[in-house]
């Protein structure tokens, strides 16, 4: 059995609940490509957005999850990467819905507006849902052609 490799990165104001996640995930049996940050030192949430994005694009990890202070910011900079469908998730809903309807390869979430016991339950249901493909692949493949234009 092949183990997924899920690339993980924060800025500040994510760093407790990525570590968390990434312990959590190894309980799992996952693999975790930590792109850091690493400390509690201020820093700039596009940098690590541009590492995991570009690990998620270029194949080194099969998924990603950002965080920092909302989500918001983390998953606009990861959305600016050629190949990646970052969603910004603070519902169990929208996750699953993110995997099977837009086939989001990066979740981001927000550790100043989701708790623990919610972000594990959104994660979960990210990593247990499946691409529906169908119609959805269609609208997939139009939101994939306008990083072409």
């Amino acid at each position: 059995m092949t183990v997924m490799k899920i690339a993980m990165g924060s800025d500040h104001g994510g760093i407790h609940l990525k570590n968390h996640l990434k312990d959590y995930l190894e309980g799992k049996g996952y693999e975790v490509l930590d792109k850091g940050t690493y400390t509690e030192e201020s820093c700039d949430y596009p940098d690590y957005a541009a590492k995991v994005g570009h690990a998620v694009a270029g194949g080194e990890a099969e998924l990603g999850i950002l965080v920092c202070g909302t989500g918001l910011g983390i998953s606009i900079a990861a959305n600016k990467i050629k190949g990646v469908r970052a969603a910004v998730c603070g519902d169990v809903y929208s996750a699953k819905m993110s995997r099977e309807h837009n086939n989001a390869n990066i979740l981001a979430l927000g550790e100043r507006v989701t708790g623990v016991g919610l972000a594990e339950m959104i994660v979960d249901a990210w990593l247990a849902a499946e691409f529906a493909g169908g119609r959805h692949a269609r609208r997939v493949d139009k939101i994939m052609a306008l990083e072409a234009e």
